[in-house]
């Protein structure tokens, strides 16, 4: 597991505040005991194009990027809130026992600097490159050996520390189960300001040019800024304030734009439903005394949701954000990196929770208990509260199940999403390989027949009955007009009947039909259709890609 990594589920909401088998086959339907599942497409209805940045990886590598054709990839996470540049070196805080670390070259996984900009380009993509805002970033010994910010033999001992490295580096945390307060953060972190993060932007464009010449496009303000007093308490222990995250990001993009001044400044980063609502402070007052009188929301913003008035403040600033984002992962066991079990119903809770992106009729049944829709939201708060129509990214997310084909339809549903409801930039969350079901299921959007073969560019109306049991999505492809068609059997034992009417399309044709079912992705039988309709019989757990070329009626 990188270390970059970090546990996603909240289990209560005032935590949180701070915190099958199937057959691959595709073939016409012939007979069925239960009427087919009814989907409708209309080439002509609800067009909107596609943003292939919705495709993009957190920490892909090369080979990653050229096979799933990746055209952005994100290098964050909490170690980037700590990164110092100018010593290759990072501190992912309470992910692992507060170390600074020398970053090892070699770690596919764990790129931050120029061999991160050199890899994603290799691949023709565009990278992210997260800024600290923390302001201190990590330090390492004289021979680049690790410190520690709670060194055991400095602070006593701890119950838990480095067993497989550093020994000496503990989690923070006293015998008696209270947190190490007061420490020297000059112990294994110097202190970090704008100037410095321009002077490495300064570098990057001397060695890469400049965002609009071939250099680094994106620069992303720092990461879960809200959660600085938990993940990176040795350094900043108290929750950053409204108005510091507000100050904060005007800062640091002068800096960057200052070293720049056509590169993308990426904002605010907040790591989930809390962090959108409350600053860290608040989340951090919570924990002792709820949220009724929180003092930044008193004080500070005015009564106004935390997000909300950030994207107001920085518009009464000028314009220093130029991409507005957040982060999302479900909160019902769907993600979690310690490695809980999927159960059915966790399965179960995977297929239904990918409506918290887009559905204003579906309330989050765990601690959230509210309407997400959570697309939707950003685009109006975008609207709303800053300039009309700015971008709007996702840059994590992750909903679990990598090794098993539930993730794999889970993720086939939110590229379908994504591209459906408008969202202008994604990255999902944690590291991939061409063994795992979710890897597949990119591969089927993006490059399904090794030879560039992808899912189209316009998105079009694709409607069913329950997209909690068979989902849909359909896009017209602009290279060769045709007419691509994901359908996504979420059903963990049942195959799908399936009757796709086509509207504003050729009435008669053959779809070339690739599948991905029992974890493999191959060529399937063609199905013929005719009289506007497609039928087909879709595996347990499996999605499957119809292309449909003919020229629209």
């Amino acid at each position: 597991m990188p270390r970059t990594r970090r546990p996603r589920t909240f289990i209560a909401p005032l935590a949180a505040a701070l915190l099958l088998s199937g057959t691959a086959s595709c073939t016409e339907a012939t007979s069925s005991t239960s009427a087919p599942v009814a989907i409708s497409v209309d080439a002509a209805a609800n067009r909107r194009p596609i943003s292939p940045l919705i495709y993009g990886v957190n920490f892909g590598t090369t080979a990653t990027l050229r096979d799933l054709r990746v055209p952005i990839n994100r290098s964050g996470g909490n170690s980037a809130s700590a990164y110092n540049w100018r010593l290759d070196a990072r501190n992912a805080g309470k992910d692992w026992y507060f170390e600074s670390i020398a970053v090892n070259p070699a770690d596919i996984n764990d790129q931050f600097g120029d061999r991160f900009v050199t890899l994603t380009q290799a691949a023709g993509a565009t990278p992210i490159l997260t800024i600290p805002m923390l302001g201190r970033v990590a330090k390492v010994g004289p021979q680049r050996q690790t410190l520690a910010s709670f060194s055991i033999a400095k602070y006593g001992p701890q119950p838990n520390f480095d067993v497989d490295g550093t020994r000496d580096a503990g989690n923070g945390v006293a015998m008696g189960g209270a947190s190490i307060t007061g420490n020297d953060p000059n112990d294994a972190s110097v202190p970090d300001d704008p100037q410095n993060e321009q002077a490495r932007v300064v570098a990057l464009v001397t060695q890469f040019g400049g965002a609009n010449a071939g250099g680094v496009r994106y620069y992303a303000m720092d990461n879960e800024p809200s959660l600085w007093q938990l993940i990176h308490r040795d350094v900043h222990p108290t929750g950053a304030h409204a108005r510091e995250i507000a100050d904060k990001t005007i800062a640091y993009s002068r800096a960057v734009k200052t070293a720049d001044p056509q590169a993308k400044v990426i904002a605010p980063e907040e790591w989930g439903w809390a962090g959108y609502f409350h600053s860290g402070f608040d989340q951090q007052n919570a924990v002792a005394h709820g949220y009724d009188h929180a003092p930044d929301r008193e004080n500070e913003t005015q009564g106004m949701d935390y997000v909300p008035w950030l994207l107001s403040q920085w518009k009464a600033a000028g314009h220093p954000v130029d991409v507005f984002s957040l982060h999302f992962y479900p909160q019902g066991g769907e993600y979690a990196e310690s490695g809980a079990a999927d159960t059915p119903d966790i399965a179960l809770k995977r297929n239904r929770s990918t409506r918290d992106l887009w559905d204003p009729h579906y309330t989050d049944p765990t601690w959230i208990n509210s309407v997400v829709a959570l697309i939707p939201l950003m685009r109006r708060w975008a609207d709303t509260y800053y300039y009309p129509g700015t971008p709007i990214a996702l840059t994590e997310y992750n909903w679990g199940g990598e090794t098993l084909m539930n993730g794999a339809t889970a993720q086939a549903d939110l590229l379908g999403i994504f591209g459906r409801e408008g969202l202008d930039i994604a990255t999902r969350w944690g590291t991939i390989d061409p063994s795992m079901p979710v890897y597949k299921a990119i591969k089927l959007y993006r490059n399904y027949d090794g030879n560039g073969g992808a899912f189209g560019t316009t998105s079009v109306a694709a409607n069913v009955p329950d997209p909690d049991t068979v989902a849909a999505f359909a896009a017209l492809r602009d290279s060769d007009h045709a007419l691509t068609l994901v359908v996504i059997n979420k059903q963990l034992d049942r195959s799908a009947e399936t009757a796709v009417s086509i509207a504003n399309f050729a009435a008669h044709g053959v779809a070339q039909t690739w599948q991905l079912a029992n974890n493999q992705l191959a060529r399937a039988q063609d199905v013929h259709y005719t009289n506007g309709v497609l039928r087909a019989t879709l595996p347990p757990q499996s999605v499957t890609l119809f292309v449909l070329r003919g020229p629209a009626s």
